[in-house]
């Protein structure tokens, strides 16, 4: 593993033949959660089965949020949150005002993670039809944003305990990534974010042609061990 700056973002790669990222081999590019550290998903890297030739990229998301506010997210995060107004809409069970919200500051998320895959593919040797983009919880979403929108999809979707924001803007989008391999996973137990918009997600997706293997949980807010096998199992696909 390394840590190296790509495009104004800390990244760490590792995997390839060298484990530091090198070779010309397939690359997952995973986005970290909200108020996660930066090297969060690094982890992940050590245990997902996945061919020698796998690289990964784990950047930190450029935003550092305050310790202590709220107090379990002292780390980063790729846009901000307001809690009060995203608590209130949780315990309401209120998924219209969930799923339409286009969070502020998406957008400049949107063009950071763009900039780092356009840096990735010109230095690194990878290529879109090598490249998996996934993330976990609002890393996800923020996957699932940049993936529905790109002039050249990636090979396939991870989104791990996502979500769906930006209805009105997101659906129209998905019949163009129709065939898109996606891997989505979800809590049935889920504290964060429910369960039950994450299936509306697979359903809408499903609905406009992408190739979604769904795998729901009993657990929470969390990437267990089937589902890193079942990541794993992506990997060697695409690395064929």
């Amino acid at each position: 593993m390394r840590k190296i700056r790509i495009a104004d973002l800390d990244v760490v790669l590792g995997g390839g033949p060298d484990r530091e990222g090198g070779g010309d081999g397939p690359l997952l590019v995973l986005l970290h959660g909200y108020g996660a550290p930066g090297d969060d998903l690094v982890p992940l890297a050590r245990q997902l089965q996945a061919p020698r030739s796998v690289r990964f990229a784990f950047p930190a998301a450029p935003l550092q949020l305050e310790a202590g506010s709220p107090p379990d997210a002292s780390g980063r995060a790729w846009w901000h949150l307001d809690m009060v107004e995203l608590q209130r809409a949780i315990m309401q069970q209120d998924y219209a005002t969930l799923t339409s919200r286009v969070p502020a500051g998406l957008s400049e998320a949107r063009a950071q993670i763009n900039a780092l895959l356009d840096a990735l593919i010109k230095d690194h040797q990878v290529t879109r039809q090598q490249l998996v983009l996934g993330g976990f919880s609002q890393g996800a979403m923020l996957a699932t944003d940049v993936t529905l929108r790109a002039a050249e999809p990636p090979a396939a979707l991870v989104m791990l305990s996502g979500s769906l924001i930006a209805r009105q803007e997101w659906l129209p989008l998905m019949p163009a990534r129709a065939g898109l391999p996606v891997l989505q996973s979800h809590g049935r137990a889920d504290p964060i974010l429910s369960y039950e918009i994450a299936d509306e997600l697979r359903r809408e997706l499903s609905g406009a042609g992408l190739v979604v293997d769904f795998h729901a949980f009993n657990g929470g807010h969390a990437i267990p061990n089937g589902v890193v096998g079942a990541l794993g199992a992506l990997l060697g696909r695409i690395t064929g």
